[in-house]
């Protein structure tokens, strides 16, 4: 019975997501009719609240291991922990897509409730819009990828979930994703709308800038936890691999970091107004992309849900409606969009324009490198392409884009002068100069880009605390210190990377019990081979004793996983973080000769990439809690006392 009523919540939703894009568009065709536009804004909160109510069904469905419901048995099991049953409401393809339209649904709730920014039309026209798109979703989930379809008979028991998801960052990862990919929506939303009203300005920026930014938070947690996930869950040893799903992810962060520097450049200074829309309608582009590459299935990848091509092509379908019809808006209606605030080639607003063209063309790089071997196998031939490709092309544009991101915040706006620039620059530009100096000397045979990586790593961490210089720390607002921590945070994650590639050391061998092996300062005794077992697993558990030089020992455990539902077999990596690195072991099988194959890596300062992504997504929720305030304030003075 659950699994019928979240069945009809869902149809209900679906038919309020028809009502709210008709009564939005009849109310701006006659604007007369304000009862019309009035009800569009409870119907959207309606709306959600009822998707919202269809998605705790089908988390319950899973709790109670319901194996009548395919969804359920299919991808779940009565003997999993809760975690995994919980989680596994969205380990799927129904079950993505429906914790996608849920977030679709509060977003477009979110502005209804809240936003009152913008004129009464723009806002009708972002809700309207947002109620199309949902309802393409609504369809796609009704008609092609029902989560509620019963089976008769029910099997005895599921098959279980993928155990290379069975990991608590899947509670974690994919949710922080959609909530970055579907906020994009609402920027879509805010770019059509203004688009129809003819609006495109500084308030509609304003309005825009919070769901941009915070959906730009939620893609940068996302994308650090996936790439912690996948270190130290898949084995590889490695922290981002340019698999096309990765890419997927990646995509919709870079078009959204573009958008962000331009929506603030609009609603502060009311420049870049064409921009700002274009780059909306890109960065929501990116997302649908993502969406298709990984439900349609034409990749294979434990990210991967679907399998099915009917459900490709109903996505292509949505894409093509939805980001061909907005282009089309755009080409129509660019016209009207006014010229904004003019600004001289040396100025903070010439820098972030530079900024977003290096950023569209990593984006190039990175969406032409996925899509090429898509294509060509559609035509009968097998491409791979990978870090060769993708590390020169990338990482070169990428480099200059951070260089361009330490000259950014020492520029005026509007104008300035070069020789003033550079006297700003002077201590930056030396620290970089000197680790560019210092890192040739100490490493001579490192590769170009990671002793590049490091110096400008230095300059952009130099830089990056520039704006603070001379201020008063205590009344510094607190969106320039999230503009601070977040472009420290990339000066971070570029000098892990950096250092990772330049100095990681790797070590295959086999051993026997007893026998010790050397990888970096580390010297790592292989003690003894024992069986254990888990809660729905067992495992070859290794004991392996590990020494920095003269130090004291330290125990590593790494496992091979043998899992009965479904049949799988995985390695579970045991990893020791020092200050300074991570020594990194992963177990493999016994030889014919008795001898167990080990994988071993010294892998010097890689946690800065993650630790800068956390820094990046602190400082780009510092700017958000201070922009928020800052404007409560400007609206109610009084009530921010």
């Amino acid at each position: 019975m659950i699994a019928e009523i979240g069945l009809g919540l869902l149809w209900l939703a679906a038919g309020l997501a028809v009502l709210q894009s008709v009564l939005g568009a009849m109310s701006l065709r006659v604007p007369s009719r304000t009862d019309l536009g009035d009800a569009v804004r409870p119907i959207a909160v309606a709306q959600a609240a009822l998707v919202v109510l269809a998605f705790l069904a089908l988390i319950y469905l899973f709790l109670i291991s319901d194996m009548s419901v395919k969804l359920v048995a299919t991808n779940s099991h009565s003997e999993k922990p809760w975690l995994y049953k919980f989680a596994g409401t969205w380990g799927n393809h129904e079950g993505s897509m429906l914790l996608w339209v849920t977030v679709l649904a509060v977003s477009g709730a979110g502005v209804a409730l809240l936003e009152r920014r913008v004129r009464r039309d723009t806002l009708i026209a972002t809700i309207m819009a947002q109620g199309i798109i949902a309802l393409g979703f609504y369809a796609f989930l009704l008609f092609s990828s029902n989560p509620f379809e019963r089976l008769n008979p029910a099997p005895a028991d599921g098959q279980g979930l993928n155990p290379l998801l069975q990991d608590p960052g899947l509670a974690f990862h994919p949710p922080t994703l959609y909530f970055g990919y579907v906020g994009m929506s609402i920027a879509f939303s805010f770019a059509v709308g203004a688009l129809v009203t003819r609006d495109v300005g500084p308030a509609f920026a304003r309005a825009m800038r919070p769901w941009v930014l915070a959906a730009w938070i939620f893609l940068t947690i996302g994308i650090t936890a996936g790439s912690y996930w996948a270190y130290y869950e898949l084995g590889w040893g490695g922290w981002w691999f340019w698999d096309p799903v990765e890419n997927a992810s990646l995509m919709p962060w870079l078009a959204s970091t573009a958008l962000l520097h331009s929506v603030t450049v609009l609603a502060t200074r009311d420049s870049l107004r064409a921009w700002t829309v274009m780059l909306a309608v890109v960065a929501f582009s990116m997302s649908m992309v993502g969406t298709f590459l990984v439900r349609s299935g034409i990749l294979t990848s434990v990210h991967a849900f679907a399998v099915d091509p009917e459900r490709g092509e109903f996505l292509l379908a949505l894409l093509f409606i939805y980001i061909g019809g907005a282009l089309a808006l755009f080409g129509l209606r660019v016209g009207t969009v006014r010229e904004g605030a003019l600004f001289e080639m040396v100025s903070r607003e010439a820098a972030l324009v530079l900024n977003n063209l290096f950023l569209t063309v990593i984006l190039g790089v990175v969406l032409i490198g996925t899509l090429y071997p898509i294509v060509a196998q559609g035509l009968g031939q097998q491409v791979s392409i990978g870090p060769p490709y993708f590390n020169p092309a990338a990482g070169s544009v990428a480099l200059m884009l951070i260089v361009l991101m330490a000259a950014g915040p020492l520029m005026r706006w509007r104008g300035d002068r070069a020789g003033v620039v550079i006297r700003r620059a002077a201590l930056p530009l030396a620290l970089g100069g000197l680790v560019l100096v210092a890192v040739r000397l100490a490493a001579p045979n490192i590769g170009t880009l990671p002793w590049l990586g490091l110096s400008v790593a230095a300059l952009a961490g130099a830089a990056s605390i520039a704006p603070l210089w001379k201020r008063n720390l205590r009344r510094t607002p607190l969106f320039t210190w999230g503009m601070v921590i977040s472009h420290l945070g990339v000066a971070v994650a570029l000098a892990g990377m950096a250092a990772d590639s330049a100095f990681m050391q790797e070590r295959l061998v086999a051993v026997n019990e007893g026998q010790t092996t050397q990888v970096g300062p580390f010297s790592v005794k292989l003690v003894s081979i024992a069986p254990t077992i888990g809660p729905n697993w067992t495992a070859l558990e290794a004991t392996m004793e590990a020494r920095r030089g003269a130090g004291n020992p330290f125990t590593l455990k790494p496992q091979a996983r043998s899992y009965a539902s479904p049949p799988t077999e995985t390695n579970e990596s045991a990893i020791s973080t020092r200050i300074d690195g991570q020594l990194y072991v992963v177990l493999g099988k016994m030889g014919s000769d008795g001898r167990w194959q080990l994988r071993l890596w010294w892998k010097p300062w890689v946690t800065l990439i993650w630790l800068g992504g956390i820094l990046i997504a602190l400082g780009g929720a510092l700017a958000l809690v201070g922009r928020v305030w800052r404007e409560r304030k400007l609206i109610h003075p009084e009530a921010a006392r």
